[in-house]
């Protein structure tokens, strides 16, 4: 269980990524090092030991075969026939070896004599023999097993110090992103205000903080829009349904006070009002789930000609003469709800004039819906889609309807890949401007 925890966080993880990089450093560089020390202290070995044979060969032919080996002290020295036999031999190499030959040949050759190691060289004398020297090559093995003592146990230290050293500082790397944790972990619904403390180092983990704090600001504001959009939806479900109740108990107590046909007619207006309100939540629910993404060539052209005609009939003055021609890729029946609501907007605000507009530009389109009324405030145009919102001169609603239509303006242009914008018309009322994409 500890082993898979181990392995599962990021601490042990890079603990044990650094330790195995610098043990595959470490092996690869002790090897090489001591493949080239070897190599080194061979060759000067038997550097030295052909220079000393030099020095012998020229004492040998200075001095005769037998006085120049019997004055060697602490030297194992033979001077071979050309048979191989030992002609002379130093004190050295008699006791050692007695007349047992060197073995003489190209190179130098490594063999042991009583257990010691050592080193042979030879040279020949121009027809006199072969002089063959050995010496110890004891000093250079004991050097070179000291280096690979030391190897051996300074590289385990080294891999164990380099695990240490990332342990504690990956530890104390990490110690904030512990706390970042403690803190969002701490944040529930009721406490979506509380921020997490940003860390002063301006790193990466003060890049985390700030991108967590980022985001409860978002589900903050979210959370915060999901309550007031269940009070709105409440109060607005609640008013048709208490109107309904109040004329039923009404009736109920006081027939004479009200006919039938008055109760109907109430109870028809408020349930149409209520059915308003109920399709127009399930359809921004839709929107906001991405569910219809029904694609076709739409005549925006066509769409907006018919509630030109829609609204001419219901005796509205509107102005069509700025109708294009121009082609979308959308849902027909969303892109005809978009304008509707927008007709419906313009004539609910107009003091009797409205004009409705299809502009194709370059690689878009816009469609424009005026109106001559009142207009929208600056610091009013971007609150204007959001749910329930109805500007204060159209708080009745019978002027102001439930506050969903341009929120669902919104959400239709939106998946449609476009935006809608408000601004001031060209008679000082409201200019909602949509623009989408044209089609290809």
């Amino acid at each position: 269980m500890v082993a898979r925890r181990f392995w599962r966080s990021v601490r042990g993880r890079t603990t044990l990524g650094a330790t195995l990089v610098v043990a595959l450093a470490l092996v690869v560089g002790s090897v090489l090092f001591y493949g080239i020390l070897n190599s080194s202290v061979h060759a000067a070995s038997e550097r030295a030991a052909e220079q000393r044979l030099e020095e012998l060969a020229e004492r040998f032919d200075s001095r005769g075969g037998g006085p120049a080996l019997d004055s060697l002290d602490d030297e194992i020295v033979q001077l071979l026939d050309e048979n191989g036999a030992v002609r002379a031999a130093s004190e050295d190499a008699r006791d050692d070896l007695g007349s047992t030959p060197l073995p003489a040949g190209d190179g130098p050759q490594r063999i042991t004599i009583e257990g010691e190691p050592m080193l042979v060289v030879s040279e020949d004398l121009d027809g006199d023999g072969t002089l063959v020297l050995a010496v110890s090559a004891e000093e250079g093995e004991e050097t070179l097993a000291t280096v690979a003592v030391l190897l051996a146990v300074a590289v385990p230290l080294l891999l164990a110090l380099v695990a240490v050293t990332t342990w504690l500082v990956t530890g104390r790397a990490l110690r904030p992103v512990t706390r970042i944790r403690a803190e969002v972990d701490g944040i529930t619904a009721e406490r979506l205000h509380e921020r997490i403390e940003v860390p002063s180092s301006a790193d990466e983990i003060a890049a985390l903080a700030s991108t967590m704090n980022r985001m409860l600001d978002r589900l903050d504001s979210a959370a915060a829009a999901q309550r007031r959009f269940v009070s709105d939806a409440s109060h607005e479900l609640r008013s048709p349904l208490a109107t309904i109740r109040q004329h039923a108990e009404l009736a109920q107590a006081h027939p004479g006070a009200t006919s039938m046909g008055e109760l109907a007619e109430v109870v028809s207006e408020e349930g149409l009002r209520l059915q308003g309100i109920v399709e127009s939540l399930l359809l921004l629910a839709r929107l906001d789930e991405g569910a219809s993404r029904l694609t076709e060539a739409v005549d925006l052209d066509d769409l907006a000609l018919g509630e030109v005609r829609r609204l001419r009939a219901a005796g509205v003055e509107v102005d069509g003469s700025g109708i294009r021609a121009a082609r979308v890729e959308g849902d027909p029946r969303l892109l005809g709800q978009l304008l509707r609501n927008l007709a419906d907007n313009a004539v609910r605000h107009s003091a009797g004039r409205v004009a409705i507009s299809v502009v194709p530009q370059d690689r878009h389109v816009f469609v424009l819906v005026e109106d001559d009324g009142v207009g929208v405030p600056a610091e009013e145009r971007e609150r204007i889609f959001e749910r329930f919102v109805r500007l204060d001169e159209a708080r009745s609603r019978d002027a102001g309807g439930s506050g969903l239509g341009l929120t669902i303006v919104h959400g239709i242009a939106t998946a449609s890949g476009g935006s809608v914008a408000v601004d001031e018309s060209r008679w000082g009322g409201a200019r909602f401007v949509v623009t989408l994409p044209l089609a290809n």
